[in-house]
């Protein structure tokens, strides 16, 4: 069996990370692992310049830690009418102890000083899969959609109670599970990546 370092301490955000690429068609036959596994590893900074250079500077960073394959993500949401805004620091969009309820008030307040623009926006997702050789393989997932008046709905987590997916009347927190991970950007993503990471890790999906 082969093992796989998910680069986060959230075990929810890494099974829902392998479940997508398993269904994508990645290998199945992995003993996954998160850096709960592995306490003495120092969180990495995310400082890059793009999503794809943030999950590729976590993933190449615990793939040479460990001498193990790892896979990172990063991902954000983008506002036209904020310029793409939050972006990259959107889990950090009014700092540290904002919560995620403080971060969608405040971007809804942002848009409401600007009546009238159009509240279109995407959620981008980068995955980058790593090995301890320096290989990789990335991948990229982007859904459009629009900003909601008011948050919506109970699930989901971050900025998902006020995005709405074009084709969609509901936002992502009004969706199940499975609805949201059909049209969601990591989702997008995994379809990308999981060719490659059958590939790179060399077993049979």
């Amino acid at each position: 069996m082969t093992r796989l370092v998910v680069a986060t301490r959230n075990r929810g955000k890494a099974a829902e990370l392998v479940a997508l690429l398993a269904e994508a068609g990645a290998p199945r036959d992995l003993v996954v692992e998160t850096l709960q596994d592995h306490p003495d590893l120092p969180d990495v900074v995310e400082d890059g310049d793009s999503y794809e250079a943030n999950a590729r500077k976590k993933a190449h960073a615990v793939a040479h830690a460990l001498g193990l394959p790892a896979l990172a993500d990063d991902s954000g949401l983008e506002v036209d009418a904020l310029g793409g805004r939050p972006g990259l620091h959107s889990a950090r969009y009014l700092g540290p102890g904002a919560t995620p309820a403080d971060q969608v008030a405040g971007l809804l307040r942002e848009l409401a000083a600007k009546p009238g623009v159009p509240r279109t926006a995407r959620f981008v997702a980068a995955l980058v899969l790593a090995l301890p050789d320096g290989r990789e393989a990335a991948a990229r997932g982007v859904v459009e959609g629009t900003i909601a008046e008011a948050p919506r709905g109970t699930g989901g987590f971050g900025y998902d109670p006020i995005f709405v997916p074009r084709g969609e009347r509901r936002t992502y927190a009004e969706m199940s599970p499975e609805e949201k991970a059909r049209t969601s950007h990591r989702a997008e993503a995994a379809r990308r990546l999981a060719p490659e990471m059958s590939r790179l890790l060399g077993i049979r999906s």
